[in-house]
Parts: C-alpha cells; sequence; structure tokens
C-alpha cells in the first residue's frame, strides 16, 4: 500500500483473489477519504475525516495519493480501518496493540461487528462531546438489563452512578445502562455497590491524570486542535484501560499458581 504513480493502482490488484479474473477491469475503485468517512458512519457515528487522518498519522493506514496530494483507499484500505476502528472500539485495544495486532496478520473477518456470544453490545463509550442519546428510567434500565432495581438504586447511593432527574422522576443515560449491565453481571459473584467505590475512586484518578496531559488542547478555542485533543484522549484511555487489564492478569496468574 505504499505510495505510487497515478498508472499504479492498487484499487486493480488488491480486490479479493475471486476477482483476480476482472483485473483488466477495476471492479474496485478507489475512493476520497471524505467518501470512506460517509460510508462508515453509520457502524462508527464518530468517525471524522480527522480521526482517519490522525490513523494515518499512526502509520496504520496508506493510502495511496493522487499527484495532486489527494488520497485514495482502495477496498483494502476501507477493510483495514474498519478493523481498526471495531478493534479501538469492541476490545478496547491501543493504537500501538492494534498495529502488532495488524502486522501478525489479524484479518478483518476475524473481527466481526458486534459479535458478543449472548447479544449483548460490549461496545465502547466514546469520549466525544455529543448528545448522550436515550435516557432510560429506572424500569427501563432494569429491564434492559435483567438487573434487580434495588442493585441500580445502590449504585446511585454509593455514586457508581448519578442519572438526571426530569419531572421527578430520575434517567439514566447509555453509559450509566451499561455500568449497571456489568454491575450486573459482577452481583453474580456477590460484589455489591459498596464495594465498586475503588473502581470510582480509581477512574476518578486515571480522569484527572489524562485531563492534566492535555488540559491545554481540550481549553483550546481552535476546532480541529480540541478535535485533535479528544481524539488523543480516546487513545490514552484505550491505552491505560489496556495497562489495567495486563496489570490485573499478571496479579491474578499469582493468585492463581
Amino acid at each position: 500500500m505504499a505510495t505510487s504513480s497515478e498508472t499504479h493502482d492498487p484499487a486493480v490488484e488488491l480486490p479479493e483473489p475471486a476477482e483476480r479474473e476482472a483485473a483488466p477491469r477495476p471492479r474496485q475503485k478507489a475512493v476520497t477519504i471524505g467518501t470512506v468517512c460517509k460510508a462508515l458512519q453509520q457502524e462508527f457515528p464518530d468517525i471524522s475525516i480527522s480521526k482517519i487522518r490522525y490513523l494515518e498519522d499512526q502509520k496504520l493506514l496508506s493510502p495511496r495519493r493522487t499527484q495532486g496530494g489527494y488520497r485514495l483507499y482502495t477496498q483494502s484500505d476501507v477493510q483495514r480501518l474498519r478493523t481498526i476502528l471495531r478493534l479501538q472500539r469492541d476490545e478496547f485495544l491501543p493504537l500501538r496493540v492494534i498495529r502488532q495486532e495488524l502486522a501478525g496478520g489479524r484479518a478483518e473477518r476475524e473481527v466481526a461487528a458486534g459479535s458478543p456470544s449472548d447479544g449483548r453490545s460490549l461496545r465502547r463509550a466514546l469520549v466525544s462531546t455529543r448528545d448522550p442519546g436515550a435516557l432510560y428510567s429506572l424500569e427501563d434500565v432494569v429491564e434492559e438489563t435483567n438487573s434487580d432495581p434495588n442493585l441500580v438504586r445502590e449504585l446511585v447511593d454509593f455514586g457508581v452512578i448519578k442519572g438526571e432527574t426530569r419531572g421527578g422522576t430520575r434517567y439514566f443515560d447509555e453509559t450509566e445502562r451499561e455500568i449497571v449491565r456489568a454491575v450486573s453481571e459482577l452481583a453474580r459473584y456477590g460484589v455489591g455497590g459498596r464495594n465498586l467505590r475503588v473502581f470510582r475512586s480509581s477512574a476518578d484518578r486515571e480522569a484527572q491524570l489524562l485531563q492534566s496531559i492535555l488540559a491545554p488542547a481540550l481549553r483550546s478555542r481552535n476546532p480541529e486542535r480540541r478535535r485533535e485533543a479528544i481524539e488523543a484522549l480516546e487513545n490514552l484511555a484505550s491505552v491505560t484501560t489496556h495497562l489495567k487489564h495486563l496489570l490485573l492478569i499478571r496479579d491474578l496468574r499469582k493468585i492463581a499458581t
């Protein structure tokens, strides 16, 4: 996928093997970065041209360029981008690990779109400032997560989730609903709201650390700089999540042996 002249078109060479006979006819046309962004927005609402460029800067993507400097993405480039975005969203992997996964031959078909075995969405909650989406009453949360309403109230009491009161009714956003879903799994092993304060305290400290690292850029009045800072914050969140996972696994191995 290295850059080349306009006479060397990867769009002809990179389609699926079954289409090799059609090589004289470029069936898979290379497309612009804007077209790629629009094509992926349904699955990845937070995708943006600047985010795709950021992944290119991180050497995860190498689209060819025209003589005028425009990026052109082949089908293979788009598949690679989709794999990267799914690994970020569904497996919480930082870019460094994703680069290793791809270098090790991780194929796009191995990273299916939303493939949790029990049908639940395990998708990553994003930092990007957007409309929080639907709000859920206590009854809605209990119904969708199959959780005990007393557990939800306990999480509110211990500050794990907060909700928002409207018209005398407390509502929860999608992230808090997924927190309840995760805690419900822990509750099966006897973990209650009071036990989760350590997670809350840890998350608060990590958020403060990341804020201190990117505070100037996040406060910038330049929309592009602020957007880049939010994307960097997303990546840092993935890195810290992966680091915590590794540290936990290391300690659990000691317990298991």
